[in-house]
């Protein structure tokens, strides 16, 4: 209960202090392309039940079409601001929303799109025990996931047999100690390797 709280408060205040951030982020957004300002994908929560999860939208309008996963930073779908976003984390902010809102804690573990997750083990749905979060410790490891991509051969598969398996593992560092303390050094953590 004092998590959800302690979420609820950090997750409103950090939209309140960010709001002329958000206010740039979404002008130049808009300056840039045409569509909209957010990018909202479905991906998989607690007890497996989907949710949509808000994102600045960093790619041209229906890129997702073309692949879920993006590789490498000239990954031709992605803009300009996009690029400079991404690279500062700063796409993720919205999700300060999902937070708000419930389906998201500050700290978990990322949320994957349904089509990843149809293929964990059951031993790896144990994931979705908890709420999801906009960063864990998968997110400071794999801070440049998409560069690690680039650089293979197939990265669909790199990811699935790879990339994938060693995140739920970190994961389940997590699962072991969800507390408010372990949140917090997740969430410093997070900030020293941005």
């Amino acid at each position: 209960m004092f998590k959800r709280l302690f979420n609820i408060i950090v997750s409103l205040l950090g939209l309140l202090i960010l709001l002329p951030l958000f206010m740039l982020i979404s002008v130049a957004i808009l300056l840039e392309t045409n569509g909209s300002i957010f990018y909202r994908q479905w991906r998989v929560g607690k007890d497996n039940q989907d949710f949509q999860m808000f994102k600045f939208r960093s790619m041209i309008v229906d890129s997702d079409k073309k692949g879920l996963l993006t590789v490498g930073a000239k990954d031709s779908r992605i803009t300009k601001v996009g690029s400079f976003i991404r690279r500062y984390k700063l796409d993720e902010l919205p999700q300060l929303f999902n937070v708000l809102k419930g389906d998201m804690n500050l700290v978990g573990p990322r949320p994957e799109v349904r089509k990843y997750v149809d293929l964990y083990t059951e031993q790896q749905k144990e994931v979705l025990s908890v709420r999801p979060g906009i960063t864990d410790y998968a997110s400071i490891e794999y801070a440049n996931e998409n560069e690690l991509l680039a650089h293979s051969n197939d990265p669909e598969r790199t990811y699935i047999e790879e990339i994938m398996p060693h995140k739920l593992e970190l994961n389940k560092k997590y699962l072991k100690n969800p507390s408010l303390f372990h949140d917090l050094k997740v969430m410093a953590k997070t900030i020293i390797r941005i």
